[in-house]
């Protein structure tokens, strides 16, 4: 683990000391977290059970829905507890393991989205062939390497990390266990490791985000194309969704690694990644579900079946 030679708990401040203030925090969290949680599996178990969602699309949202759920369970729980025992501690272990799985999570959602863009990309500019080349191998395979580029993407700031040597000061200024809050409270030369971070955060934005950008600009220029507004509307309509996530994904990651590191900004980034954590998992299923139909018909038929079971 992390070398540290007095350390070995850290204290999280959290976002505030205000009573009041935190007991608003803790009931929005909680509710966000209770729906993220249930909407996202609302959406892997209909995909799961419905036949007609069996398509590429729905897998990858199914996974997508699966990430969201390890994304927001790796930070939100802790920081419920945190705030409902005012325990403010956490172990150097639980630390670490903290970082890996909140790093791991988001740097493979940003893959998935770029896979997600290029089975829309592979729908409506290749139609014909989307079968042949979106099968489920080859999703399969897609997703693994989603997984296995974002774990390849965090060992090396990761090994650096676990060399970190962390003397007197404990006390990590955010609600949860992240690079730059830790960096600043250790006593070793963190440059190298400042840079590394830099370079993989902005080597994965821009790498994704180039194939997000590619595959919709084929995408528009495809629909454009097409004869009729009706089936414009269509093919515009089944990208809609992974557009407005992809923009809130990026936009806030944006803003967060764009911002200044000023003292006066810090509170504002938590607040951000605070918002990251909670709100944009649970406004995924919702996005997903209240613009696609088919999903739709799907929890519209698994109401009615659940409804008729409990009926006899």
């Amino acid at each position: 683990m992390m070398k540290n030679y007095t350390v070995t708990t850290f204290i999280l401040l959290g976002l505030t000391d205000d009573p009041q203030l935190l007991a608003l925090i803790f009931i929005f969290l909680f509710l966000t977290y209770m729906l993220s949680v249930t909407g996202n599996l609302t959406i892997i178990t209909l995909i799961f059970v419905d036949p007609h969602l069996k398509t590429p699309m729905y897998f990858f949202l199914q996974n997508f829905s699966f990430l969201e759920i390890s994304f927001t369970t790796a930070c939100i729980p802790r920081y419920l507890y945190n705030i409902a025992t005012g325990d403010k501690i956490i172990t150097y272990n639980a630390c670490v393991v903290q970082v890996f799985f909140t790093d791991l999570c988001a740097v493979t959602e940003f893959f998935l989205l770029a896979a997600m863009s290029y089975d829309r990309y592979v729908a409506i500019c290749k139609p014909l062939h989307y079968v042949a080349i979106m099968s489920f191998k080859v999703c399969r395979i897609l997703v693994f390497c989603c997984w296995l580029t974002g774990l390849l993407v965090i060992t090396s700031p990761l090994s650096l990390g676990l060399n970190l040597k962390f003397c007197d000061l404990n006390v990590i200024d955010h609600f949860l266990c992240d690079a730059s809050p830790l960096l600043k409270i250790s006593c070793s030369d963190t440059w190298f490791m400042e840079q590394t971070v830099l370079i993989c955060a902005v080597m994965t934005l821009i790498l994704t985000l180039m194939c997000v950008v590619l595959s919709y600009i084929y995408i528009i220029k495809t629909i454009l194309g097409f004869p009729s507004a009706q089936q414009r509307k269509k093919a515009f309509s089944t990208c809609s969704s992974h557009m407005i996530v992809v923009s809130i994904t990026y936009g806030t990651c944006m803003f967060i690694y764009m911002n200044p590191t000023a003292k006066e900004q810090v509170t504002i980034n938590k607040v951000v990644s605070l918002l990251i954590f909670s709100i944009s998992p649970m406004l995924n299923p919702f996005i997903y579900t209240l613009r696609n139909k088919q999903v739709k018909k799907a929890f519209n038929n698994s109401i009615k079946r659940i409804a008729s079971f409990l009926r006899k």
